[in-house]
Protein backbone atom coordinates (compact mmCIF):
# COMPACT_ATOMS: atom_id res chain seq x y z
CA UNK A 1 0.00 0.00 0.00
CA UNK A 2 1.69 3.15 -1.27
CA UNK A 3 0.86 6.39 0.53
CA UNK A 4 -1.02 9.25 -0.70
CA UNK A 5 1.03 12.57 -1.74
CA UNK A 6 0.16 13.87 1.93
CA UNK A 7 0.10 10.74 3.92
CA UNK A 8 -0.32 13.25 7.18
CA UNK A 9 -3.44 14.40 5.84
CA UNK A 10 -4.78 10.67 4.31
CA UNK A 11 -4.35 9.42 7.59
CA UNK A 12 -6.65 11.90 9.05
CA UNK A 13 -9.17 11.70 6.32
CA UNK A 14 -9.08 8.06 6.92
CA UNK A 15 -9.71 8.07 10.69
CA UNK A 16 -12.54 10.60 10.38
CA UNK A 17 -14.08 7.96 7.96
CA UNK A 18 -13.75 5.24 10.13
CA UNK A 19 -15.41 7.03 13.14
CA UNK A 20 -18.19 8.27 10.72
CA UNK A 21 -17.83 4.09 9.78
CA UNK A 22 -18.08 3.12 13.73
CA UNK A 23 -20.47 5.56 14.49
CA UNK A 24 -23.16 4.74 12.03
CA UNK A 25 -23.13 1.07 12.37
CA UNK A 26 -23.34 1.37 16.07
CA UNK A 27 -26.64 3.75 15.66
CA UNK A 28 -27.98 1.13 13.04
CA UNK A 29 -27.24 -1.38 15.61
CA UNK A 30 -28.99 0.32 18.39
CA UNK A 31 -32.27 0.93 15.89
CA UNK A 32 -32.46 -2.86 14.91
CA UNK A 33 -31.97 -4.50 18.36
CA UNK A 34 -32.57 -3.81 21.43
CA UNK A 35 -30.57 -3.44 24.39
CA UNK A 36 -30.03 -6.56 26.36
CA UNK A 37 -29.36 -4.19 29.45
CA UNK A 38 -31.77 -1.31 29.98
CA UNK A 39 -30.39 0.66 33.54
CA UNK A 40 -28.32 2.50 31.76
CA UNK A 41 -31.81 4.53 31.11
CA UNK A 42 -32.04 4.99 34.85
CA UNK A 43 -31.42 7.92 36.44
CA UNK A 44 -31.17 7.99 40.50
CA UNK A 45 -30.55 11.44 42.09
CA UNK A 46 -27.28 12.54 42.90
CA UNK A 47 -26.19 12.36 46.01
CA UNK A 48 -24.05 15.27 46.43
CA UNK A 49 -27.27 17.65 45.79
CA UNK A 50 -29.49 18.78 48.21
CA UNK A 51 -33.30 17.03 48.19
CA UNK A 52 -35.18 19.64 45.90
CA UNK A 53 -32.32 19.72 43.62
CA UNK A 54 -31.85 15.84 43.45
CA UNK A 55 -35.46 15.22 42.64
CA UNK A 56 -35.72 17.41 39.85
CA UNK A 57 -32.21 16.51 37.92
CA UNK A 58 -33.55 13.28 38.03
CA UNK A 59 -36.55 14.48 36.61
CA UNK A 60 -34.82 16.53 34.15
CA UNK A 61 -33.98 14.21 31.47
CA UNK A 62 -35.67 15.25 28.35
CA UNK A 63 -33.83 13.17 25.51
CA UNK A 64 -33.63 10.01 27.82
CA UNK A 65 -32.73 8.18 24.36
CA UNK A 66 -29.58 10.25 23.66
CA UNK A 67 -28.92 9.42 27.49
CA UNK A 68 -28.92 5.81 27.14
CA UNK A 69 -25.77 5.79 24.82
CA UNK A 70 -23.48 5.44 27.01
CA UNK A 71 -23.19 1.86 28.50
CA UNK A 72 -20.81 -0.68 30.63
CA UNK A 73 -18.09 1.98 31.80
CA UNK A 74 -19.35 4.69 30.21
CA UNK A 75 -22.23 5.23 32.80
CA UNK A 76 -19.55 5.68 35.39
CA UNK A 77 -17.89 8.36 33.67
CA UNK A 78 -21.44 9.92 32.69
CA UNK A 79 -22.11 9.44 36.81
CA UNK A 80 -18.64 11.37 37.70
CA UNK A 81 -19.14 14.30 35.02
CA UNK A 82 -22.38 14.74 36.71
CA UNK A 83 -22.87 14.27 40.33
CA UNK A 84 -18.94 13.85 40.99
CA UNK A 85 -17.04 10.77 42.68
CA UNK A 86 -20.05 9.77 45.02
CA UNK A 87 -19.42 5.94 45.62
CA UNK A 88 -15.66 4.23 46.50
CA UNK A 89 -15.65 2.18 42.91
CA UNK A 90 -16.55 4.96 40.95
CA UNK A 91 -12.52 6.70 42.10
CA UNK A 92 -11.95 3.35 39.79
CA UNK A 93 -12.73 6.21 36.53
CA UNK A 94 -10.36 8.55 36.30
CA UNK A 95 -11.18 12.12 36.14
CA UNK A 96 -9.65 13.62 32.85
CA UNK A 97 -12.61 12.47 30.24
CA UNK A 98 -15.58 13.45 33.01
CA UNK A 99 -13.93 17.01 33.87
CA UNK A 100 -13.41 17.17 30.11
CA UNK A 101 -16.99 16.30 29.63
CA UNK A 102 -18.22 19.10 32.01
CA UNK A 103 -15.95 22.12 30.18
CA UNK A 104 -17.53 20.90 27.22
CA UNK A 105 -20.82 20.55 28.30
CA UNK A 106 -20.55 23.90 30.09
CA UNK A 107 -19.08 25.80 27.40
CA UNK A 108 -19.31 25.03 23.61
CA UNK A 109 -22.43 22.83 24.04
CA UNK A 110 -23.82 25.22 26.82
CA UNK A 111 -26.78 25.93 24.60
CA UNK A 112 -28.29 22.68 23.97
CA UNK A 113 -28.95 21.98 27.62
CA UNK A 114 -32.43 23.50 27.65
CA UNK A 115 -33.36 21.73 24.87
CA UNK A 116 -31.79 18.32 25.42
CA UNK A 117 -30.91 18.19 29.69
CA UNK A 118 -27.41 18.34 30.56
CA UNK A 119 -26.96 14.77 31.24
CA UNK A 120 -27.79 14.38 27.49
CA UNK A 121 -25.62 16.95 26.17
CA UNK A 122 -22.59 15.28 28.75
CA UNK A 123 -23.16 12.36 26.85
CA UNK A 124 -23.26 14.19 23.20
CA UNK A 125 -19.90 15.89 24.84
CA UNK A 126 -18.50 12.64 25.22
CA UNK A 127 -18.97 11.28 21.81
CA UNK A 128 -17.54 14.58 19.71
CA UNK A 129 -14.76 14.79 22.14
CA UNK A 130 -13.65 11.35 22.16
CA UNK A 131 -14.19 10.74 17.89
CA UNK A 132 -12.30 14.31 18.02
CA UNK A 133 -9.41 13.16 19.91
CA UNK A 134 -9.09 9.78 18.28
CA UNK A 135 -8.85 11.69 14.81
CA UNK A 136 -5.41 13.80 16.00
CA UNK A 137 -4.35 10.74 18.05
CA UNK A 138 -4.06 8.98 14.23
CA UNK A 139 -2.41 11.74 13.28
CA UNK A 140 -0.03 11.44 16.35
CA UNK A 141 0.48 8.04 15.48
CA UNK A 142 1.49 7.82 11.88
CA UNK A 143 3.93 11.23 12.95
CA UNK A 144 5.81 8.90 15.87
CA UNK A 145 5.83 5.98 13.33
CA UNK A 146 7.69 7.96 10.97
CA UNK A 147 10.28 9.31 12.85
CA UNK A 148 10.88 5.24 14.55
CA UNK A 149 10.41 3.22 11.30
CA UNK A 150 11.91 5.60 8.81
CA UNK A 151 9.40 4.25 6.58
CA UNK A 152 6.34 6.63 5.18
CA UNK A 153 5.10 3.59 3.78
CA UNK A 154 5.29 1.68 6.47
CA UNK A 155 3.99 4.24 8.82
CA UNK A 156 1.22 4.94 6.68
CA UNK A 157 0.22 0.99 6.66
CA UNK A 158 0.14 0.77 10.73
CA UNK A 159 -1.68 4.25 10.62
CA UNK A 160 -4.54 2.23 8.40
CA UNK A 161 -4.77 -0.74 10.71
CA UNK A 162 -4.95 2.09 13.78
CA UNK A 163 -7.66 3.74 12.04
CA UNK A 164 -9.38 0.60 11.80
CA UNK A 165 -8.51 -1.31 14.97
CA UNK A 166 -10.19 -4.34 16.93
CA UNK A 167 -11.37 -1.75 20.11
CA UNK A 168 -12.62 1.10 17.30
CA UNK A 169 -15.93 1.02 19.04
CA UNK A 170 -14.34 2.40 22.44
CA UNK A 171 -13.04 4.98 20.78
CA UNK A 172 -16.54 6.66 19.53
CA UNK A 173 -17.90 5.71 22.62
CA UNK A 174 -18.32 7.14 26.47
CA UNK A 175 -14.68 5.70 27.26
CA UNK A 176 -11.46 7.06 28.15
CA UNK A 177 -9.47 5.12 25.42
CA UNK A 178 -9.34 8.35 22.97
CA UNK A 179 -7.98 10.47 25.26
CA UNK A 180 -5.52 8.28 26.75
CA UNK A 181 -4.22 7.62 23.00
CA UNK A 182 -3.55 11.33 22.27
CA UNK A 183 -1.85 11.85 25.02
CA UNK A 184 0.20 9.03 24.97
CA UNK A 185 1.01 8.80 21.55
CA UNK A 186 1.48 12.92 21.16
CA UNK A 187 3.44 12.53 24.32
CA UNK A 188 6.27 10.08 23.09
CA UNK A 189 6.27 11.55 19.74
CA UNK A 190 7.56 15.26 21.76
CA UNK A 191 9.75 13.31 23.94
CA UNK A 192 11.64 11.76 20.79
CA UNK A 193 11.78 15.38 19.35
CA UNK A 194 13.05 16.96 22.40
CA UNK A 195 9.71 19.26 23.07
CA UNK A 196 10.25 17.89 26.64
CA UNK A 197 7.70 20.54 28.15
CA UNK A 198 5.19 19.25 25.96
CA UNK A 199 5.44 15.95 26.43
CA UNK A 200 5.57 15.94 30.23
CA UNK A 201 2.05 17.42 30.04
CA UNK A 202 1.14 15.22 27.58
CA UNK A 203 1.93 12.13 29.34
CA UNK A 204 0.67 13.56 32.62
CA UNK A 205 -2.32 14.05 31.05
CA UNK A 206 -2.50 10.43 30.08
CA UNK A 207 -1.85 8.87 33.35
CA UNK A 208 -5.30 11.50 34.15
CA UNK A 209 -6.79 9.38 31.49
CA UNK A 210 -6.34 5.87 32.63
CA UNK A 211 -3.95 4.40 35.18
CA UNK A 212 -1.31 2.75 32.73
CA UNK A 213 -0.37 5.84 31.54
CA UNK A 214 1.74 6.23 34.52
CA UNK A 215 3.82 4.04 32.64
CA UNK A 216 4.50 6.60 30.40
CA UNK A 217 7.34 7.94 32.57
CA UNK A 218 9.41 5.02 31.18
CA UNK A 219 10.02 7.02 28.16
CA UNK A 220 11.56 9.76 29.44
CA UNK A 221 13.54 7.31 31.82
CA UNK A 222 14.78 5.41 28.32
CA UNK A 223 15.68 8.96 27.00
CA UNK A 224 17.55 10.00 30.11
CA UNK A 225 19.31 6.81 30.12
CA UNK A 226 20.87 7.28 26.32
CA UNK A 227 21.78 10.88 27.19
CA UNK A 228 23.48 9.48 30.23
CA UNK A 229 25.17 6.54 28.87
CA UNK A 230 26.46 9.31 26.41
CA UNK A 231 27.75 11.77 28.43
CA UNK A 232 29.76 9.25 30.75
CA UNK A 233 31.17 6.58 27.96
CA UNK A 234 31.51 9.18 24.78
CA UNK A 235 31.73 12.28 26.34
CA UNK A 236 33.75 11.26 29.12
CA UNK A 237 31.18 13.73 31.65
CA UNK A 238 30.27 11.98 34.72
CA UNK A 239 28.71 14.68 36.20
CA UNK A 240 26.74 15.41 33.49
CA UNK A 241 25.48 12.03 33.34
CA UNK A 242 24.20 12.36 36.59
CA UNK A 243 22.47 15.45 36.04
CA UNK A 244 20.88 13.90 33.36
CA UNK A 245 19.88 10.96 34.91
CA UNK A 246 18.46 13.47 37.54
CA UNK A 247 16.47 15.10 35.27
CA UNK A 248 15.04 12.54 33.69
CA UNK A 249 14.15 10.90 37.47
CA UNK A 250 12.11 14.61 37.91
CA UNK A 251 10.47 14.39 34.67
CA UNK A 252 9.51 10.71 35.03
CA UNK A 253 7.85 11.47 38.91
CA UNK A 254 5.83 14.78 37.07
CA UNK A 255 3.76 11.91 35.23
CA UNK A 256 3.02 9.80 38.14
CA UNK A 257 1.66 12.96 39.96
CA UNK A 258 -1.80 13.08 38.40
CA UNK A 259 -2.60 9.80 39.30
CA UNK A 260 -1.53 9.56 42.85
CA UNK A 261 -3.12 13.18 43.58
CA UNK A 262 -6.29 11.52 42.19
CA UNK A 263 -5.34 8.28 44.98
CA UNK A 264 -4.68 11.62 47.44
CA UNK A 265 -7.97 12.98 46.79
CA UNK A 266 -10.03 9.55 46.99
CA UNK A 267 -7.86 9.14 50.31
CA UNK A 268 -9.32 12.47 51.78
CA UNK A 269 -13.19 12.05 50.57
CA UNK A 270 -13.04 8.40 52.01
CA UNK A 271 -11.01 7.66 55.13
CA UNK A 272 -10.16 11.29 56.34
CA UNK A 273 -14.30 13.12 55.12
CA UNK A 274 -16.35 10.31 54.39
CA UNK A 275 -19.77 8.76 56.03
CA UNK A 276 -18.63 5.55 56.82
CA UNK A 277 -19.48 4.25 60.17
CA UNK A 278 -16.44 1.62 59.80
CA UNK A 279 -13.05 3.14 58.24
CA UNK A 280 -12.16 1.00 54.58
CA UNK A 281 -9.28 -1.52 54.95
CA UNK A 282 -7.29 -0.05 52.41
CA UNK A 283 -7.01 3.66 54.30
CA UNK A 284 -5.05 1.48 57.67
CA UNK A 285 -2.72 0.22 55.07
CA UNK A 286 0.91 1.53 54.62
CA UNK A 287 0.13 2.77 51.31
CA UNK A 288 -3.06 3.59 51.00
CA UNK A 289 -3.68 2.68 47.08
CA UNK A 290 -7.45 3.45 46.88
CA UNK A 291 -7.40 2.22 42.66
CA UNK A 292 -5.36 -1.03 43.65
CA UNK A 293 -8.01 -1.79 46.37
CA UNK A 294 -11.05 -1.11 44.11
CA UNK A 295 -9.64 -3.49 41.16
CA UNK A 296 -9.33 -6.02 43.55
CA UNK A 297 -12.45 -6.09 45.76
CA UNK A 298 -15.39 -5.00 42.96
CA UNK A 299 -13.71 -6.62 40.11
CA UNK A 300 -12.20 -9.30 41.15
CA UNK A 301 -8.39 -8.05 39.93
CA UNK A 302 -5.52 -10.12 40.70
CA UNK A 303 -2.68 -12.85 39.45
CA UNK A 304 -4.11 -15.95 37.92
CA UNK A 305 -7.80 -14.90 39.18
CA UNK A 306 -9.18 -15.09 36.19
CA UNK A 307 -7.74 -18.48 35.29
CA UNK A 308 -11.06 -20.34 35.52
CA UNK A 309 -13.13 -22.63 32.97
CA UNK A 310 -15.95 -20.69 32.55
CA UNK A 311 -13.49 -17.95 31.25
CA UNK A 312 -12.19 -20.00 28.26
CA UNK A 313 -14.54 -18.13 25.98
CA UNK A 314 -13.35 -14.80 27.01
CA UNK A 315 -9.32 -15.59 26.37
CA UNK A 316 -10.54 -16.99 22.54
CA UNK A 317 -11.75 -13.48 22.77
CA UNK A 318 -9.00 -12.12 23.50
CA UNK A 319 -6.36 -14.31 22.00
CA UNK A 320 -6.01 -12.45 18.24
CA UNK A 321 -4.45 -9.49 20.44
CA UNK A 322 -2.54 -11.44 22.66
CA UNK A 323 -0.74 -12.93 19.77
CA UNK A 324 -0.17 -10.31 18.01
CA UNK A 325 1.29 -8.41 21.04
CA UNK A 326 3.49 -11.82 21.62
CA UNK A 327 4.83 -11.73 17.49
CA UNK A 328 5.60 -7.80 18.02
CA UNK A 329 7.33 -8.24 21.02
CA UNK A 330 9.54 -11.24 19.62
CA UNK A 331 9.71 -10.01 16.17
CA UNK A 332 11.60 -6.94 17.47
CA UNK A 333 13.78 -8.32 20.13
CA UNK A 334 15.24 -10.22 17.12
CA UNK A 335 15.58 -7.69 15.40
CA UNK A 336 16.97 -5.77 18.45
CA UNK A 337 19.39 -8.33 18.87
CA UNK A 338 20.71 -8.11 15.29
CA UNK A 339 21.29 -4.38 16.10
CA UNK A 340 23.44 -5.30 18.83
CA UNK A 341 25.22 -8.34 17.29
CA UNK A 342 26.13 -6.56 14.20
CA UNK A 343 27.72 -3.80 15.88
CA UNK A 344 28.30 -3.19 19.93
CA UNK A 345 26.15 -0.89 21.92
CA UNK A 346 28.11 1.59 22.01
CA UNK A 347 27.42 2.55 18.54
CA UNK A 348 23.54 2.72 17.97
CA UNK A 349 23.38 4.54 21.43
CA UNK A 350 25.82 7.35 20.35
CA UNK A 351 24.39 7.31 16.91
CA UNK A 352 21.14 8.23 18.47
CA UNK A 353 21.87 10.45 20.94
CA UNK A 354 24.02 12.26 18.26
CA UNK A 355 20.84 12.82 15.89
CA UNK A 356 21.76 10.16 13.43
CA UNK A 357 18.79 8.27 13.48
CA UNK A 358 16.25 11.26 13.56
CA UNK A 359 15.79 12.51 10.14
CA UNK A 360 13.95 15.82 9.60
CA UNK A 361 10.67 15.40 7.83
CA UNK A 362 10.13 16.62 4.54
CA UNK A 363 6.63 17.47 4.94
CA UNK A 364 6.28 21.48 6.41
CA UNK A 365 3.75 20.42 8.67
CA UNK A 366 6.26 18.13 10.93
CA UNK A 367 9.38 19.63 10.26
CA UNK A 368 9.13 22.89 12.63
CA UNK A 369 8.66 20.43 15.18
CA UNK A 370 11.42 18.05 14.09
CA UNK A 371 14.07 20.54 13.59
CA UNK A 372 13.91 20.17 17.65
CA UNK A 373 16.29 17.41 17.92
CA UNK A 374 16.14 14.30 19.84
CA UNK A 375 16.38 16.41 22.78
CA UNK A 376 17.51 20.03 23.71
CA UNK A 377 20.83 18.80 24.03
CA UNK A 378 21.52 17.73 20.70
CA UNK A 379 19.07 20.36 18.51
CA UNK A 380 21.89 20.99 16.56
CA UNK A 381 23.55 17.73 15.68
CA UNK A 382 20.14 16.23 14.32
CA UNK A 383 19.33 19.46 12.45
CA UNK A 384 22.88 19.57 11.14
CA UNK A 385 22.87 15.42 10.48
CA UNK A 386 19.30 16.03 8.38
CA UNK A 387 21.42 19.28 6.45
CA UNK A 388 24.43 16.41 5.40
CA UNK A 389 21.71 13.84 4.59
CA UNK A 390 20.02 16.59 2.79
CA UNK A 391 23.62 17.83 0.52
CA UNK A 392 24.51 13.95 0.19
CA UNK A 393 21.30 13.32 -2.03
CA UNK A 394 22.88 16.06 -4.53
CA UNK A 395 26.49 15.52 -4.04
CA UNK A 396 29.09 14.75 -6.27
CA UNK A 397 30.62 11.23 -7.42
CA UNK A 398 33.56 12.07 -5.15
CA UNK A 399 30.97 11.84 -2.25
CA UNK A 400 29.64 8.67 -2.88
CA UNK A 401 32.27 6.91 -1.03
CA UNK A 402 31.25 9.25 1.97
CA UNK A 403 27.78 7.84 1.80
CA UNK A 404 29.24 4.19 1.62
CA UNK A 405 30.78 4.51 4.23
CA UNK A 406 28.23 5.85 6.20
CA UNK A 407 26.05 2.89 4.96
CA UNK A 408 25.53 0.85 8.04
CA UNK A 409 24.80 3.94 10.46
CA UNK A 410 21.90 4.75 8.11
CA UNK A 411 21.27 1.08 8.22
CA UNK A 412 20.23 1.25 12.18
CA UNK A 413 16.76 3.55 10.91
CA UNK A 414 15.64 0.80 8.13
CA UNK A 415 13.31 -1.35 8.93
CA UNK A 416 12.97 -3.06 5.37
CA UNK A 417 16.27 -4.24 6.76
CA UNK A 418 16.49 -7.14 8.78
CA UNK A 419 17.53 -4.42 11.69
CA UNK A 420 15.23 -1.77 14.04
CA UNK A 421 16.30 1.39 15.41
CA UNK A 422 17.50 1.22 19.30
CA UNK A 423 14.38 3.45 20.08
CA UNK A 424 12.10 0.75 19.24
CA UNK A 425 13.18 -0.70 22.40
CA UNK A 426 11.08 1.46 25.35
CA UNK A 427 7.96 0.35 23.09
CA UNK A 428 8.76 -3.75 23.42
CA UNK A 429 9.68 -3.32 26.97
CA UNK A 430 5.82 -1.40 27.37
CA UNK A 431 4.19 -3.67 25.67
CA UNK A 432 5.57 -6.81 27.13
CA UNK A 433 4.72 -5.43 30.88
CA UNK A 434 1.18 -4.60 29.44
CA UNK A 435 1.01 -7.81 27.80
CA UNK A 436 2.15 -9.53 30.84
CA UNK A 437 -0.69 -7.92 33.39
CA UNK A 438 -3.88 -8.11 30.68
CA UNK A 439 -2.85 -11.68 30.64
CA UNK A 440 -1.97 -13.07 33.83
CA UNK A 441 -3.71 -9.73 36.39
CA UNK A 442 -6.82 -8.72 34.45
CA UNK A 443 -9.89 -9.50 32.89
CA UNK A 444 -8.23 -10.70 29.95
CA UNK A 445 -11.04 -9.87 27.31
CA UNK A 446 -10.02 -6.16 28.36
CA UNK A 447 -6.97 -6.78 26.21
CA UNK A 448 -8.53 -5.80 23.07
CA UNK A 449 -9.05 -1.85 24.03
CA UNK A 450 -5.92 -2.21 26.46
CA UNK A 451 -3.08 -2.86 24.02
CA UNK A 452 -5.37 -0.98 21.63
CA UNK A 453 -2.91 2.37 21.73
CA UNK A 454 0.56 -0.10 21.31
CA UNK A 455 2.52 1.24 18.21
CA UNK A 456 4.23 -2.45 18.11
CA UNK A 457 0.99 -4.04 16.82
CA UNK A 458 0.29 -2.38 14.28
CA UNK A 459 3.84 -1.95 13.13
CA UNK A 460 4.30 -5.65 13.04
CA UNK A 461 1.17 -6.55 11.53
CA UNK A 462 1.71 -4.17 8.86
CA UNK A 463 4.98 -5.66 8.56
CA UNK A 464 3.15 -9.24 7.80
CA UNK A 465 0.63 -7.63 5.49
CA UNK A 466 3.62 -7.21 2.71
CA UNK A 467 6.78 -8.90 4.25
CA UNK A 468 7.12 -12.20 1.45
CA UNK A 469 8.47 -14.06 3.94
CA UNK A 470 4.48 -14.51 5.32
CA UNK A 471 1.60 -16.13 3.58
CA UNK A 472 -0.53 -14.15 2.31
CA UNK A 473 -3.23 -15.91 4.56
CA UNK A 474 -1.84 -14.34 7.81
CA UNK A 475 -2.25 -10.80 6.22
CA UNK A 476 -5.58 -12.04 5.36
CA UNK A 477 -6.74 -13.38 8.88
CA UNK A 478 -5.22 -9.84 10.29
CA UNK A 479 -7.73 -7.92 7.89
CA UNK A 480 -10.76 -10.50 8.56
CA UNK A 481 -10.20 -9.83 12.85
CA UNK A 482 -9.71 -6.22 11.96
CA UNK A 483 -13.13 -5.69 10.48
CA UNK A 484 -15.12 -9.06 12.10
CA UNK A 485 -14.21 -7.06 15.83
CA UNK A 486 -15.46 -3.79 14.52
CA UNK A 487 -18.47 -5.46 13.93
CA UNK A 488 -18.66 -7.43 16.56
CA UNK A 489 -18.66 -4.15 18.65
CA UNK A 490 -20.59 -2.44 17.12
CA UNK A 491 -23.45 -4.53 17.78
CA UNK A 492 -23.07 -6.22 20.74
CA UNK A 493 -21.04 -3.08 23.04
CA UNK A 494 -24.14 -0.80 21.37
CA UNK A 495 -26.87 -2.83 23.03
CA UNK A 496 -24.91 -3.61 26.53
CA UNK A 497 -24.22 -7.38 25.54
CA UNK A 498 -20.13 -8.45 26.72
CA UNK A 499 -17.70 -7.45 24.63
CA UNK A 500 -14.34 -6.94 25.58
Amino acid sequence: MAPPPHPLAGVVRLAASSRLLVLALSLLSRLLFRPYDTSASLHPPCLLLSSSNATAAAAADPAPSVSSLAVWDGVYFLRAAECGYEYEQSFAFLPLLPASLNLLARSLLAPLVPLLGYRAVLVISGYVLNNVAFIAAAAYFYRLSVLILKSPSAAYRASVLFCFNPASVFYSSLYSESLYALFSLGGIFYVFTGANTIAKIMLALSGSARSNGALNAGYFCFQALLHAYDAAFQKKRPMLAVQVLVTGFLRSIFIFLPFFAFQAYGYLNICLHGNMEEMRPWCKAKVPLLYGFIQSHYWGVGFLRYFQVKQLPNFLLASPVLSLAVYSIIHYTKMLRQLFESSSIHEPIVATVDGRSIEAYKSSDVDTVLKSGFSTNVTNKAQGYADVKRRKSVSTQTDSASIHNNRSNDQIIEVNKDVCPILVLPFILHLAFMTFTAFFMMHVQVSTRFLSASPPIYWAASHILVSPSYSKRWGYLICVYFVAYILLGSLLFTNFYPFT
